[in-house]
């Protein structure tokens, strides 16, 4: 009888210790949640390695009038604050923006390298869209996406300085 009731209580005692542990895998998974959640700061835009160009003054003279030009520059510069607010809104507004942006380009720009400018900031802005308003994409991904938005202005801006300086340097006429 002593031998039955020491087998009842070692099956007992292995039943107890055999449950399920839930522990581990819940710590797994906060932290891969924590490594989704965290907040893109301006720390980490700042951190970022490329050439940003600015607009000479010739360029700030002939995209005056573009308005949406004028947005998207107000949105970059909010964009490297880390004010995400305007990229990760909705998508049909931005899609219109960015539709709108195209077709008013000044005449004097209207040139292959500008418009393609154009068509890549348009791709990355919906890709970074796509990127913050997404629950299961990567903290990094999100980062690559926004330097992406970045430097696609950034050379935007270039390209608009190159037509201009190539302008001035085609009207100049050789003495001989």
């Amino acid at each position: 009888m002593k031998i039955a009731c020491i087998l009842l209580n070692l099956s007992l005692l292995l039943l107890v210790s055999c449950g399920e542990d839930n522990k581990p895998s819940t710590i797994n998974d906060d932290t891969s949640a924590t490594d989704q959640k965290k907040a893109i700061t301006a720390k980490a835009i700042e951190d970022f390695k490329f050439t940003d160009y600015v607009l000479s003054s010739n360029g700030e003279q002939v995209v005056v009038n573009w308005d949406k030009y004028q947005e998207l520059a107000i949105q970059v510069s909010y964009l490297k604050k880390a004010d995400l607010s305007f990229f990760n809104g909705d998508k049909a507004l931005l899609k219109g923006f960015i539709d709108t942006l195209k077709l008013e380009i000044p005449d004097t720009l209207q040139t292959n390298p500008i418009i393609s400018r154009t068509t890549i900031i348009e791709t990355t802005l919906l890709r970074l869209n796509e990127n913050l308003t997404l629950d299961n994409i990567d903290y990094s991904l999100k980062l690559q996406s926004v330097e992406e938005v970045l430097i696609a202005f950034s050379n935007l801006n270039y390209q608009i300085n190159k037509k201009l300086e190539k302008d001035i340097y085609s009207q100049i006429e050789s003495e001989y």
